[in-house]
């Protein structure tokens, strides 16, 4: 499976300094790939699967054996960041 991780996954990331969380991160991702339906759909957008890594989201696309994650942020930045891309 190719993992495309986006602009603005990477800058997220890249903040977070606290080694549990960053531990979640790499856990889920694992998850994602073992099972890339793990997630649930956006409600308005269908292409789009959300996770849970309390207090925050990640967002990520699975198409044609290529998993893109998408975003990484707080509940309320993450999906408002979101809908200003479409």
């Amino acid at each position: 499976m190719k993992i495309i991780r986006s602009n603005v996954f990477v800058k997220q990331t890249k903040k977070i300094k606290d080694k549990v969380t960053k531990e979640r991160i790499v856990k889920q991702i694992k998850k994602i790939i073992d099972n890339p339906e793990v997630g649930e759909f956006l409600s308005y957008r269908k292409d789009v699967r959300k996770i849970y890594i309390p207090p925050f989201r990640l967002l990520y696309a699975y198409k044609n054996d290529t998993l893109y994650l998408l975003d990484f942020d707080n509940r309320d930045k993450v999906y408002k960041k979101d809908r200003k891309k479409r």
